[in-house]
């Protein structure tokens, strides 16, 4: 069983540096993802609602952004971060995250599974990555965003909402089972990687029992965000 859980965490790995140049089609709604202008225009209001929810948080101080890829979010975080440090296991994405942002931002090439922070962070940010952990995973990754955390830190995170309408508009997000999807790139290789959609009640219910005081809630059909902050004592 753990062989099996490293073979898929390998192939996820796999495909995101494989998909690196055609990764951002996806939040543009271009190529295969494109949709006609009533469905579009609610899915870009949804990422608006998405940076003002960011933006009410207020991801200043040192800030940490796990899974970093491209850096749609990077882009974002540097308008209010003092210093952020943006961390990925795969240097394709890497390398476009760092044409977009320059040498604003410190760029380190880890996988998040095994990869111990350096310092501690006044804010820990991570962008459609919690769906990408399995779920034999979760409580581990919880304890490297803890251990990340100064005392007083913040987590801010976002991902997709399951939802009819977002089945319907993303087949990728519907897989052979509950807890993965196969994604294919344009030159037609497909990939299985773990798609784990999680709901804002059950997301603030399982972090509760890590230990952690939080907040989600949804966008509307695609997305959700949560805050959160360890409990004193937890």
């Amino acid at each position: 069983m753990a062989d099996e859980l490293e073979e898929r965490l390998a192939e996820q790995l796999s495909y995101y540096r494989a998909r690196a140049p055609e990764y951002d089609a996806w939040a543009l709604r271009e190529g295969h993802f494109d949709r006609d202008a009533r469905e579009k225009a609610k899915w870009f209001a949804e990422i608006s609602a998405l940076e003002d929810a960011l933006a009410r948080f207020g991801p200043t101080g040192k800030v940490l952004e796990l899974a970093c890829g491209t850096g749609q979010w990077t882009e974002r975080l540097v308008r209010f971060a003092d210093e952020l440090t943006a961390v990925d296991a795969a240097e394709e994405v890497l390398e476009l995250n760092r044409r977009r942002v320059g040498d604003r931002v410190r760029h380190v090439k880890a996988d998040l599974f095994s990869w111990t922070p350096d310092q501690a962070y006044d804010v820990v940010f991570f962008s459609f990555w919690l769906s990408h952990v399995p779920v034999q995973r979760f409580a581990d990754f919880w304890g490297l965003v803890a251990r990340a955390l100064a005392p007083d830190g913040r987590v801010f995170f976002i991902d997709n909402f399951a939802s009819p309408v977002a089945a319907r508009l993303d087949p990728e997000h519907r897989g052979p089972d509950d807890r993965s999807v196969v994604r294919r790139l344009s030159d037609g290789r497909a990939f299985r990687v773990w798609k784990v959609l999680h709901r804002p009640r059950q997301l603030v219910t399982a972090l509760s029992a890590l230990g952690w005081d939080a907040t989600a809630r949804r966008t509307g059909d695609f997305f959700l965000y949560c805050e959160a902050t360890r409990r004193t004592g937890g």
